[in-house]
């Protein structure tokens, strides 16, 4: 896949889970797997940068990522 779901639970790093074919959606899959109540945007993984040298002071910016494709823990 070339998707990513970004989230960042309250005083934590950005995360970033790479799906993998298992016969759910993408939204199925940040539901099932982000923290209850966490935001989560899907993104072509294009747009993360290359150099993940410094990953750990990634910060996620919801305006410019645009409305939440999904929040953690919906059912």
């Amino acid at each position: 896949m070339e998707k990513r779901i970004l989230f960042q639970p309250p005083g934590a790093a950005v995360h970033v889970l790479i799906p993998v074919e298992c016969g759910l959606t993408l939204e199925e899959i940040g539901t099932k797997d982000v923290p209850e109540g966490v935001p989560f945007w899907i993104v072509d993984a294009s747009t993360l940068p290359a150099d993940r040298a410094f990953r750990e002071a990634w910060e996620l910016d919801p305006e410019g990522l645009g409305p939440a494709s999904g929040q953690g823990g919906e059912a």
